[in-house]
Order: C-alpha cells, then structure tokens, then sequence
C-alpha cells in the first residue's frame, strides 16, 4: 500500500507500505531486504505471523514438485504449467496443500505458500532478523495485532470439539521437547472439556503477539522508532464476518481492516456511532504514521481528525512504561495485558 508519494522526479519518495497477514510478512521482508531501502520511507505491520517459518529452498522445491504432480505437468514444463485453468491451480494447491512438507515444523500448515529462504534476497527468518537487527532500523514502524488472533485459525481447523488428550497431542506435535512447560502455564487457565479456546490463545501468543513485542523491544533497543497496537473491539454486526460464526463474539484475525478501510458501506454491514468513531480515529492515526512517521503527531492535521479528539499514542519504549494503544471503542494506551505471558515467551526463546 503506498502512501504520500511525491512526484517521481523527487530524490526521497514519502512511501508507507502496509499489510496485514501474510501482507505484513512481505512487509517485513521488504525491511530486511537491502534492494529495497530507497523504495519507502516507513512500514506498518499487522497481524504479522513471526512464529510460521518461511520454508527452506529445499522444501519450497518440494513442494513445487508436489503441486506439478497435481497437475499432471513436468515441473520443468512451463507451457504446460502456464495452460493450466484457474481452478486447475486451485485444486491443486489444495490438494499439495494437505501435505505437511516439513512434519518438524508443523506450523507450516496454516501457510503452505509463501517466500522461501533462499540464501540471496532472504537470508533468514523474520523473527529472526529482526531480534538480531538486520533490518532498516532507520525507518519508523506501526506494528501489532487483533486481541483474539488464533481464533479463525483454530476454530477453521478443527470443526468438531478438540480433547485435552487431543490437544495436548498437536501440543506435542508442535513444541516437541518444551510442550510440557507450555501445557502447564496454559492448562490451568482452562477448565471447558472443548480445548479449542486454549489452542486458539496459543496461536495468538506464539505466532503474533508475543514475536511481535519482542521484535517491538529488540527495535526500540537500537533507536528505532516504533508504536504497537491491540486491536480489542468485537464488531456489533455480525455480517462483517460473511457467516464465519466462531468470529461472531471475537476479535479474530483481521477484525481490524473494516474499521480501518471504513469499508460498511460497500461490505453491506454497519458500524454503531462509537464504531464509526474507533474507524475515524483509525483512519488518523494510519494517514499521520504515513504523512509523519509518528501517529500521534499533529503536523498538517485536517479539521476531520482535530474532530476525532485522538488519544495521544505513545512511542513503545521503556521510558514510557511500554505503553500499547489499545484500539477499541474507548481507545487509550496502556500496558500489554499479556505481558506476563509474554515473558514466559520469551524466556522459552523458540520464535
């Protein structure tokens, strides 16, 4: 997504690039990427999934020999490949899909396709890169996430209720030697027979809100500038989630790109007049990161977003309490909730 972009001929071109999701690891990608850093000026990150390793050369060339034999083509064969109908791609990357390439990295399931390691462009893992600080840490940074993340993804997978055996077997399956330490923080917190709910808070802490604070702090820890959010507010129309009825009472994955997109209108749902106040201070606070670099920042504010009376949203630092805005319909800044389970994140050291 660009932004304030100045005419061509200008030397420094003001461009935000911005993504949510798998948006948001190119975005990450891009700041990792040296070939990239005269192309903008700053980046916002959403709902970026840290934990999801890219593959390895090795299994991305597997997987391409895999998603050939679907299609009945040579993988070597391009005319063949490019013959193929749309929904003949379709079926067959579901059908290489639900084959788990790598069984030692089991998350790769919930992203099968994406950019691979491959030793020139990309040279490691994001989460990686950026603890380590190899990335453009010049440039400002928005980043954060939805308070409900691993919901949709839970709850997609798994139709049916999930077991506590069950769940401590894909426990298991996914964090091998160190799923104990991890089955005892979170099992007391649970007490319904249907475990999906824990999972779901798993997924949200390991994949993106714990590699995200980390990430956030390795960042401010070598002068970067960034602000982290918290999208926390629950849509009062339930249309907004097209019949995805495990969202109806969450704030899933991607809650926040109505609100920010102010996108009722032509989506065929409506926002509550509070909502419609959460998706004018959002829109604010992106168009500021982008003009500024800084979302709080006043400089060249319009009459629209004066109206807004903007909660101011601290820089993330330790000098001012690692403050996160927390987006809702009385949006404030305020310490991470989860910071407790973070910490044990942390101190596992396995992003």
């Amino acid at each position: 997504m660009v932004f304030n972009c100045l005419p061509l001929c200008c030397v420094v071109c003001q461009v935000t690039i911005f993504g949510e999701s798998a948006g948001a690891q190119s975005v990450s990608l891009h700041l990792m990427i040296q070939s990239s850093k005269p192309l903008f000026k700053q980046a916002v990150l959403q709902s970026l999934p840290f934990s999801i390793p890219l593959k390895t050369r090795h299994d991305a060339l597997k997987l391409g020999k895999e998603f050939a034999k679907q299609t009945n083509c040579s993988v070597s064969d391009i005319v063949c490949l490019l013959s193929l109908t749309p929904q003949a791609v379709l079926t067959a990357q579901m059908k290489t899909s639900s084959k788990i390439v790598n069984p030692f990295r089991f998350l790769e399931v919930f992203e099968t396709w994406g950019p691979y390691i491959d030793g020139d462009l990309i040279k490691e893992q994001a989460v990686i890169a950026f603890q380590k600080g190899h990335w453009q840490k010049e440039k400002p940074v928005l980043l954060g996430t939805t308070s409900e993340e691993g919901v949709i993804f839970v709850y997609g997978v798994f139709s049916k209720p999930v077991s506590a055996v069950e769940c401590t077997v894909y426990i298991t399956a996914i964090f091998k030697q160190h799923a104990l330490r991890i089955l005892h923080k979170y099992l007391p917190l649970y007490r319904d027979a249907d475990r999906r709910d824990m999972l779901a808070q798993i997924v949200t802490d390991y994949v993106f809100l714990c590699p995200s604070r980390r990430s956030a702090r390795a960042g401010t820890a070598v002068g970067s500038e960034v602000w982290m959010y918290v999208f926390d507010h629950v849509a009062s129309d339930h249309r907004v989630w097209s019949g995805l009825t495990f969202c109806y009472q969450h704030a899933c994955h991607g809650a926040e790109l109505p609100f920010l997109f102010d996108s009722a209108t032509v989506a065929n749902f409506t926002l509550q007049p509070p909502e419609k106040l959460l998706s004018n201070r959002m829109l604010c606070y992106w168009g500021a990161f982008a003009h500024t670099g800084d979302p709080s920042s006043r400089v060249r504010q319009t009459t629209f977003c004066r109206e807004q009376r903007l909660p101011v949203w601290p820089r993330y630092s330790d000098t001012s309490g690692w403050l996160v805005m927390n987006l809702t319909v009385r949006s404030h800044a305020q310490v991470g909730t989860r910071n407790h389970i973070c910490d044990f994140w942390d101190k596992l050291g396995i992003y």
